[in-house]
């Protein structure tokens, strides 16, 4: 039984060693290594079909092989399977992409607005789509700002709402101050490029990372001290490529979610694309919203500021 499934330990020692080193994974040929890290929790499905084959083939050696992927997914990952969320907060806001082909935009934001939610960022609208949204919202949010295709609805005053440059030619980034129980806080909404997987070209994300870097110093350079990120951001909290906004940020999700929280695709959610990011303040809870119709499941977090 030791000598048995050489093979199968070799390749648990791989797996091993690629979750432990992804960050090492190049950039320069196809994007590779943001590629890994999109999808790199489900990397522990190969440990899985390893352990099945292990004990299929009565091999011991195999099996201790394993001990290695394990340890490395567990101390990547292991904090996110359990339920972090806490009591309180006096905050709750919401992000959802709504899809520009969205078939019941007015089910969407009836569904958005019964949320609970104090604030509401929405990305992907569109000029047919935007009086829908408008008029389904705006007894619930009595304050709203629309910036190209994203806008921002909240329960609390807006003022200083203003585009973000993000490096693309047109918006799909806005930033404004909610004042919300006598503080100010700096909310952005983002849409950052759209990514692709390509035969020849590998993952595109170039465009992305260039609107990442300058959507990062945008925020970096807020003069408001809390800060509070609402998005589609095309990436997981993983991906290097966002480590300008991510160094600085605070995932809700991570720090106070229970579970992945993946909002992408909707049908099979498979990576968390969408996020919700505080600065100067701390998440107390973050969850998924119900399908609205969109590709995309909303996203919805508690802070206390």
């Amino acid at each position: 039984m030791w000598r048995r499934g050489i093979v199968l330990a070799v390749l648990a020692v791989l797996l091993g060693l690629l979750m432990f080193l992804h960050a090492r994974v190049p950039n320069a040929v196809g994007n590779l290594g943001s590629l890994l890290e999109t999808f790199l929790p489900w990397l522990g499905l190969g440990i899985l079909l390893l352990f099945a084959l292990a004990v299929l083939r009565r091999s011991a050696t195999a099996l201790v092989a394993l001990l290695l992927p394990v340890v490395v997914w567990v101390n990547l990952f292991g904090g996110q399977v359990t339920d972090k969320a806490g009591t309180g907060g006096n905050l709750t806001v919401a992000t959802h992409n709504v899809d520009a082909d969205n078939p019941d935009p007015a089910a969407t934001a009836r569904k958005i607005a019964a949320s609970g939610a104090d604030v509401v960022a929405l990305e992907e609208l569109t000029s047919d789509a935007l009086p829908t949204y408008k008029r389904e919202l705006a007894k619930t949010f009595p304050h709203s700002t629309v910036q190209g295709t994203v806008g921002l609805w909240s329960k609390h005053p807006l003022s200083d709402s203003a585009p973000v440059d993000i490096k693309l030619g047109w918006t799909r980034a806005l930033r404004a101050v909610v004042t919300a129980n006598g503080q100010k806080v700096a909310v952005y909404v983002a849409h950052l490029p759209s990514v692709r997987v390509k035969l020849e070209a590998g993952f595109t994300a170039n465009q992305r990372d260039g609107s990442a870097e300058a959507l990062g110093e945008a925020i970096a350079a807020d003069p408001v001290k809390k800060a509070i990120l609402l998005g589609d951001l095309n990436g997981t909290m993983n991906d290097r490529s966002l480590a300008p906004v991510t160094s600085q940020m605070r995932s809700a999700q991570g720090a106070a979610g229970d579970g992945f929280g993946f909002s992408w695709p909707a049908g099979f959610p498979m990576a968390r694309i969408d996020h919700i990011m505080t600065k100067g303040m701390d998440p107390v809870a973050s969850w998924s919203l119900a399908s609205t119709g969109s590709d995309h499941l909303p996203m919805a977090a508690r802070v206390k500021l």
